[in-house]
């Protein structure tokens, strides 16, 4: 009877849990619906653009939004795009909010959103722009602002752009673990950290050519939208110049020193609003729920806009991957669809399984012959990401994209010795054939075997070189001379043939139209989005892991852990991908 009672009363809180979970859905799902967006946007308002947030490719979706009158989706990069482009002629948007305090964007997605707030200031509404301590990064964006501020105790950090890696080699030695390593490509870095203790000499050449570019593109186009000499803002980085908030002012970095009231007091007089409290901040979370419905477009005629993201995995998607089974059906559906007339890729990975890869190159290969294709590069389309796209008809990517990257890497841990003298383990076993079969973690790898694997290895750069020769119109020779694992930048890469234009995911549609002969058309975007039960839980499974792996092993912990995790998971399958630390530091 007890049983009874306890399996009952669990039963029934279960269903009351439930009851009140849904009844609190529908109300905030009926009330999304009662209330007017655009109404609530009001008149006199300003658009605020916090670059700290990170934008992702795709809108992230937040479960509870309908719940609260506070809490917003986060718009993707092309929504912010869009946003920004719609409020230059929206009656009411008075002008744009810059917080400059971080970004937590790449460089990428910063040089997309700094041309469209600069086509935003065409039409003579203001941008303001404010840091307590400005970083490289968000100064750059915010460099376009009609006035931009710092904390008179703040300053701006102008500094130049570094990329370290952490190398683990020692620490694999003392563990008595031997990483065996099989790449293609000399600059192909990604297994450095497992095979050296300091950075290679070609690495370190194409590391310091790419800041270069970068770092150079910087400087240009700050002193161009500051009226500056760009020799004299290199100089203030080379010789350390700017210190202090008032050396800002003084190499007129900022338009003057001011605490953030003092700011908002401005804006004030600026939109005739009486007080601060008064004026009409509106969060591009809000404004997106508002204007949103207005970017499909019209017509029977779509184009498919598919959003690729992360890690190139066989898995299924998941927010951080382009899963194999999910990305391929997404490919094979506006192929096959006969009233979508052209595909645009926007993808932002650094690669991964170089089967997969080859996969969903095919399936865009396939599309290619039945409609025009053409590719977005986000902040990063390189190895396995670059290896998708080659075969398309145009590619676009803006100055800073770090792209290329052909090459090829497999490798294995042979952990015999550890599990021995560490831990005391040993393994035996049996096999059929003369040479052992098994390719295993717990013995090193057989002279046949490693000559296997880098037949392997060799096999499928050789079929990456082609596949890009093939769809860049060039010779393998000249693809395998700027091959060799090497990255370079998007403006680098539009010299070097590996891309067409440069350009954001807007010119890519406008190129996508003009192929497919479209004068208007709606606009498909993909993936969809997930139902709010799976937002909330999967929101739920992953906020708890990661705050459980960063409060046992603090934030630095938690990237190595996630750094060893992820090199486990690579483990004996031929990988197209970047460096996994690899990062460029402002």
């Amino acid at each position: 009877m007890r049983s009874f009672l306890k399996i009952f009363l669990a039963s029934f809180l279960a269903l009351v849990v439930f009851v009140v979970v849904f009844f609190f859905f529908v109300a905030g799902y009926v009330s999304s619906f009662a209330r007017n967006p655009e109404e609530e946007i009001g008149s006199r308002a300003v658009l605020v653009l916090d670059l700290g947030t990170s934008f992702a490719e795709k809108a992230a979706n937040d479960p509870l939004a309908a719940f609260s009158d506070t809490r917003y989706n986060t718009p993707g990069v092309y929504d912010v795009i869009r946003m920004i482009r719609y409020a230059k002629t929206d009656s009411a948007i008075r002008g744009i909010y810059i917080k400059a305090n971080a970004n937590g964007n790449g460089l990428g997605t910063t040089e997309e959103i700094r041309n469209a707030l600069l086509d935003f200031k065409k039409s003579g509404k203001f941008i303001f722009a404010y840091g307590d301590v400005i970083p490289l990064k968000a100064y750059y964006a915010a460099s376009i602002a009609d006035k931009i501020y710092c904390n008179p105790k703040g300053g701006v950090e102008w500094k130049g752009l570094t990329s370290s890696s952490p190398y683990l080699k020692g620490s694999l030695d003392k563990l008595e673990i031997q990483p065996e390593i099989f790449y293609a490509g000399k600059f192909k870095s990604a297994t450095e950290p497992l095979r050296a203790d300091k950075m290679s000499d070609a690495n370190r050449l194409q590391l310091t050519e790419i800041l270069g570019d970068i770092f150079n593109h910087i400087l240009d186009q700050s002193a161009r939208a500051r009226n500056q000499d760009s020799s004299l803002l290199r100089r203030c980085v080379d010789e350390q110049l700017v210190q202090t908030a008032g050396d800002a002012v003084k190499y007129k970095l900022v338009d003057g020193l001011k605490y953030n009231d003092q700011v908002l007091e401005e804006i004030a007089g600026k939109i005739k609003s009486e007080s601060v409290t008064q004026i009409n901040f509106v969060p591009l979370g809000k404004y997106f729920e508002a204007v949103k419905t207005k970017f499909k477009g019209s017509g029977k005629d779509r184009i498919a806009l598919i959003y690729a993201e992360g890690t190139i995995t066989g898995g299924k998607e998941s927010r951080n991957e382009i899963g194999q089974e999910a990305y391929r059906q997404l490919i094979r559906k506006a192929r096959l669809d006969q009233d979508t007339r052209a595909i645009v890729l926007r993808i932002n990975s650094g690669g991964g399984s170089a089967l997969v890869s080859e996969n969903l190159w095919r399936e865009l290969t396939l599309a290619k012959k039945e409609k025009p294709v053409v590719i977005s590069f986000g902040d990063v389309s390189a190895s396995g990401g670059y290896y998708v796209s080659c075969n398309a008809d145009s590619i676009f990517a803006d100055p800073m994209t770090i792209t290329g990257s052909i090459g090829v890497f497999s490798m294995l841990f042979n952990t015999q010795t550890f599990f021995r003298n560490k831990l005391g383990v040993t393994f035996d076993g049996v096999h059929t054939a003369k040479q052992p079969d098994a390719v295993t973690m717990y013995q090193p790898l057989t002279d046949l075997q490693k000559k296997f694997m880098q037949n392997d290895v060799d096999s499928i750069y050789h079929d990456f070189t082609s596949r890009v020769a093939d769809g860049r119109h060039t010779s393998r020779e000249y693809i395998d001379s700027i091959g060799q694992g090497r990255i370079w930048s998007g403006q680098k890469a539009l010299q070097l043939g590996l891309i067409d234009r440069i350009g954001g995911v807007q010119d890519a549609l406008d190129c996508a139209a003009r192929l497919a002969k479209l004068k208007t058309y709606r606009l498909r975007e993909y993936p969809e989005p997930e139902n709010w039960l799976d937002l909330l839980l999967n929101s739920y499974t992953e906020s708890v892991k990661a705050k459980t792996i960063r409060e046992d092993l603090g934030e630095q912990g938690a990237r190595w852990y996630q750094m060893m995790s992820d090199y486990q998971s690579m483990a004996g399958t031929p990988q197209t991908r970047l460096p996994l630390e690899f990062s460029l530091i402002p």
